[in-house]
């Protein structure tokens, strides 16, 4: 397959970006995207040339580093016949000589570190305001010995899999990071475990959401339509719901 692709090419978070214009040949419909920029990175390397910096990991779909808008939408949404990340998403489904737009995440919360690198790191924040369980429950319990009903269990577990790519704030046009929040609270919201400090944590999750500059959910849907994991915009409501219910709760200040 030969390609074009143009390419968001920024040096640093200083500088002014702009798109670049690359063509490229010899691509296996077999190969990932992500390995396909491997290949354009070993031309540009041949020939003295800076390559391109993007982030990956596992490229499994399981760690969440990965994540490029692809013709304009966020891991390519549309491209292939199912939701996936980026380094999961294969060649197979363009075509030769096709045109191919590499953008990095667009929000303001998210700013470009090099080319299609942003710092994400404002997501870490809100798991650092609350995600997570403080209180000493003990030692592992043995399987099935704490009772919870088998719909919580799968709504915990539902919400469990988002692996926090930022594909949702990339995708809303708020630049809101709502769908990652709610997941993060409704994990431990539907678990025993965390119902000690449900309502401070929701509290305190917001509040930190806030302060990072991400937008406020409309509703718009486009989180929902581009998460690879398939987290429901459901989870949202419940967020809603623990929010309002910890503003009347006689809790604390968020902390």
């Amino acid at each position: 397959m030969k390609l074009t692709l143009n390419i968001w090419r920024q040096a640093n978070a200083e500088s002014t970006g702009a798109m670049k214009t690359y063509q490229i040949d010899g691509i296996s419909p077999d190969m990932s995207f992500l390995e396909m920029l491997d290949q354009l990175n070993e031309d540009l390397t041949e020939k003295n040339e800076e390559p391109v910096a993007f982030d990956s990991d596992c490229r499994e779909g399981i760690c969440g580093m990965c994540g490029v808008v692809i013709n304009g939408t966020a891991h390519g949404r549309g491209v292939s016949p199912v939701r996936t990340t980026t380094c999961q998403l294969h060649m197979r489904w363009f075509k030769d000589g096709d045109t191919i737009t590499i953008e990095p995440w667009k929000a303001g919360a998210f700013p470009v570190v090099k080319d299609l690198v942003v710092d994400r790191s404002a997501l870490d924040h809100i798991i650092e305001a609350g995600g997570f369980v403080s209180v000493n429950t003990g030692a592992a319990p043995d399987a099935h010995a704490t009772p919870i009903s088998k719909f919580k269990a799968d709504r915990a577990f539902d919400a469990a899999t988002c692996i926090g790519c930022g594909a949702c704030v990339a995708a809303c046009p708020n630049g809101s990071a709502m769908l990652f929040t709610s997941a993060k609270v409704a994990h431990l919201a539907n678990l025993p475990q965390g119902q000690p400090e449900r309502k401070l944590r929701v509290k305190n999750m917001m509040a930190q959401h806030d302060a990072e500059g991400l937008g406020h959910c409309t509703n718009i849907g486009e989180c929902a339509a581009v998460c690879p994991k398939g987290i429901t915009l459901d989870s949202i409501t419940q967020l809603n719901r623990d929010f309002i219910a910890s503003l009347f709760s006689g809790v604390g200040k968020a902390q």
